[in-house]
């Protein structure tokens, strides 16, 4: 509908310039005595603009009354907007030479009317209409074949003879990267951007100069031969160069004086003076006042060496640009710093359905329903280069996508090695691409490059700058740099962005996942024990004990980077004796917290020998290992070292500290949650209280530890009452209906209410009013009152967790 809508208003103003062209070549005609001085050209015209108006009318007639197919209302949109643009340009020209009612001198007319038909202008606009063919065959579709067959019987009459100065070379791509149709998939908006910003009618006036900007094997070469297929039409010649150093800007430009110029079929230059003196003939023909219809293309111009940007290796692109400023030139490049030209951000493909035509178009297989290509397209992360190299394996292989999968999360660097890429990305493959950029950094600023490796041992999302403010014993020159401001930190996080090594973020930075396996596997293809001691300090130093304010917000936040320590290459790699007990010890925690028993207890056990051979194994540190082993032991059913751990603890800090004091009593009652979970009730219950008496002399009613002892012992009672699938709600959060019901079978009321309004009591004052273990005590007490039918506490109850 939209196309629809469009081709009216189209045709519409195309028949008012045809209307005023037709008007001017009337008055021209009555300047000359003999129509035969009159140019062909001119003489044509006369006849051919009515049937244009009427060919034009015919079609805006279908589209008001939907008439047109959809594929061929967009196929004659496209046509029509070019007819637009060439007619426009023909009635300028013509207005231009229009007589005075005063001349006085028919032959001075005639001059200015011979004159103008070799103009290169009117030459090409003339040859584009003649081409108008192509609305014939679109408009034969609408089987107005009769009309269709007298528009192209006089539109050939405007036979046209190319000059040879024509401006004219059409599309001319070189070496560029050749890219099957059907093989480009997705970037809608990024083609229309380029199609309202690029093309000469989007700003007739100054030179247009747009970049597609984006890291590494997200299709920017793609992306511009795309946009040269979409709009080729749009442009009096496309030139395609290699940009990837200077060398090859150099050749590529002396090579199109050979098509401009029609020099010896060699476009090698002989000598180096050769090929500035061609450099230089292109860019004054570039430069020609009546030749500003080009597009130039500078591909993979990723080694910039402006201002603000010290490249040794690099060079000024500008200094290749036409020496007057006209023309479209697009660049591909990873840098984001070319202030020059408008930036154009290439991003990875969004909705995992562009991924999975990737595979599908490269594999040649079908996708639809197929959850293990969902798994990898998924994996992949929508960057082509990844789902592209992917697709172009299975091409030529018999491995499933599952395969596939397995192969790239456990012998990425084998794979990518000998992965053959695909052609369209040229010897840029998986493995090598970031490297370009990774050099570039390297050598403009080294501590980013150090950082760029750190953050393979940490998670790829989420990083910010409190995370890598850390001390550290023997820290290296490049920490030390990095870390002494925030200033330097932004620095180095700067110049990764600036080469599309990372995005920054709202709070953060993060890395594309792919390019993040690509620096564990290539930047540190031998795991770096030093980096890897730091990405464990960095993290360790981040966690939270439960006695921290929030510690479950920071916790959680710093989680994904605990995870990826685990990573089976740096497991197995890393040197564990070299890294610090604490830190490992807050690795135990945290993995603890979250459910990762198996992690948890490998840390705790590195953390106790630590502590053992530093300590001795009966220090108060070594002593808070073994009960935390015990407790991570009795968490996966391993009752037996359990409690082995916790008698040891036991024993070691009665001695060192006394029976009460407060560490003590933690392995106390670990041991009573222990004999609960092993049926053994009344040893249970003799633990609970003893803890519960000593927490009450150390720190008075209130404290966080007493309350959770009061939680255990009311679970005991669940327990011991055998109401199991009480006991069970009662882990998972729903302790005020199960003990509630449970004491109300057993006729304690008064027990029920006192159990929890000492809980809340305490809960408010040690996690605040809003904490959600607050806020189910409260709930807890709600129902109770309403059992026992006191309805103004019950509402009172109610409000308070509503406020809350």
């Amino acid at each position: 509908m939209a196309e629809a809508i469009a081709i009216i208003g189209l045709v519409a103003s195309i028949a008012t310039l045809i209307d005023l062209s037709a008007r001017v070549l009337s008055r021209q005609r009555d300047f000359a005595s003999d129509i035969s001085d009159v140019p062909q050209s001119f003489r044509s015209l006369w006849t051919q603009l009515p049937l244009l108006t009427a060919t034009l009318k015919h079609i805006q007639s279908q589209a008001q009354t939907r008439q047109l197919p959809d594929d061929v209302t967009r196929a004659l949109k496209a046509v029509i907007d070019s007819t637009s643009e060439q007619v426009s340009i023909v009635q300028t020209y013509l207005s231009q030479v229009l007589p005075r009612d005063n001349a006085s001198k028919l032959e001075r007319t005639l001059k200015v009317l011979k004159s103008l038909a070799k103009e290169d202008k009117i030459q090409e606009a003339l040859e584009k209409i003649n081409k108008s063919n192509n609305l014939l065959s679109l408009y034969q579709t609408t089987r107005h074949v009769d009309t269709g067959d007298r528009i192209l019987e006089e539109l050939s009459k405007l036979s046209v003879t190319r000059l040879a100065s024509s401006k004219s070379y059409g599309v001319c791509l070189g070496q560029a990267p050749q890219v099957a149709t059907d093989a480009f998939i997705g970037r809608i908006s990024e083609l229309q951007q380029l199609r309202d910003w690029l093309p000469p009618n989007s700003q007739p006036d100054g030179q247009r100069i747009i970049s597609i900007a984006g890291m590494g094997g997200m299709g920017k070469t793609q992306l511009s031969l795309a946009h040269v297929r979409d709009c080729a039409d749009h442009y009096s010649s496309v030139f395609w160069v290699n940009a990837k150093d200077e060398t090859s800007l150099r050749q590529s430009m002396a090579a199109l004086s050979v098509i401009i110029f029609h020099e010896s079929a060699n476009p090698v230059a002989t000598s180096t003076d050769d090929e500035k003196v061609k450099v230089d003939k292109v860019r004054r023909w570039l430069s020609d006042s009546q030749n500003n219809q080009w597009l130039l293309i500078f591909d993979n111009y990723d080694d910039p060496r402006l201002p603000g940007i010290d490249s040794f290796t690099g060079y000024d692109i500008r200094t290749y640009f036409p020496y007057r400023a006209q023309g479209s030139i697009l660049i591909t490049t990873r840098s984001r710093q070319l202030l020059f030209a408008k930036q154009l951000l290439l991003k990875k493909l969004e909705g995992i359905e562009q991924s999975l035509a990737v595979l599908a178009n490269r594999s040649g297989r079908a996708v639809n329903g197929d959850t293990s290509a969902t798994k990898l397209a998924l994996r992949l992360d929508g960057l082509p280069l990844a789902l592209a190299t992917a697709g172009a394996y299975l091409n030529q292989s018999a491995d499933s996508f599952d395969d596939y999968l397995e192969l790239y999360n456990n012998s990425w660097s084998e794979l990518s090695q000998h992965s053959r890429g695909p052609v369209d990305y040229e010897e840029r493959t998986l493995y090598s691409t970031w490297n370009v950029s990774f050099q570039q950094v390297r050598g403009q600023d080294p501590v980013a490059a150090e950082l760029l490796k750190l953050i393979a041992y940490l998670d790829n999302q989420d990083l910010w700058y409190g995370l890598f403010q850390r001390e550290l014993d023997d820290a290296p020159e490049w920490w030390v740099e990095m870390t002494k401001s925030r200033v330097r930190f932004n620095q180095a996080i700067s110049t990764l962005h600036g080469y599309s090594l990372l995005e920054i973020g709202e709070g953060g930075y993060s890395l594309h996942t792919c390019e993040h396996d690509w620096t564990l596997e290539y930047l540190n293809r031998k795991i770096d024990q030093e980096k890897c001691r730091i990405a464990v300090r960095c993290v360790a130093a981040n966690v939270n004990w439960e006695s921290e304010a929030e510690y479950w917000v920071r916790n959680r936040r710093i989680l994904p980077h605990a995870r990826r320590l685990q990573h089976f290459r740096i497991t197995a790699a890393v040197g564990w004796a070299g890294i610090e007990s604490d830190d490992l010890a807050r690795f135990a925690y945290l993995y603890k917290q979250n459910d990762m028993n198996s992690e948890a207890e490998k840390m705790c056990r590195r953390a106790l020998d630590g502590y053992e051979k530093a300590w001795g194994p009966d220090h108060t540190s070594t002593l808070g290992t073994v009960n935390n082993l015990g407790i991570l032991y009795a968490d996966q059913g391993k009752h037996g070292e359990a409690e082995k751990m916790y008698r040891r603890a036991l024993d070691g800090n009665e001695k060192a500290w006394g029976p009460d004091h407060t560490s003590t009593l933690d392995t106390v009652n670990n041991l009573g949650l222990l004999y609960k979970d092993q049926g053994k009730h009344g040893e249970a219950e003799k633990m609970y209280r003893r803890a519960l008496d000593g927490y009450e002399k150390a720190w008075g009613p209130n404290h966080l530890s007493i309350l959770r002892t009061t939680n255990n012992l009311r679970l005991l009672n669940a327990v011991q009452a055998e109401h199991f699938e009480l006991a069970f709600e009662i882990v998972f959060g729903h302790l005020s209906v199960a003990i509630g019901n449970l004491y109300s079978d057993q006729g304690k009321m008064a027990e029920v209410e006192e159990m929890y309004q000492r809980a809340l009591d305490g809960q408010e004052k040690a996690l605040g009013r809003e904490h959600t273990s607050t806020l189910n005590t409260v709930n807890s007490l709600r129902n109770l009152y309403a059992d026992q039918e006191k309805m103004a506490e019950a509402e009172k109850m109610y409000q308070r967790a509503l406020d809350g």
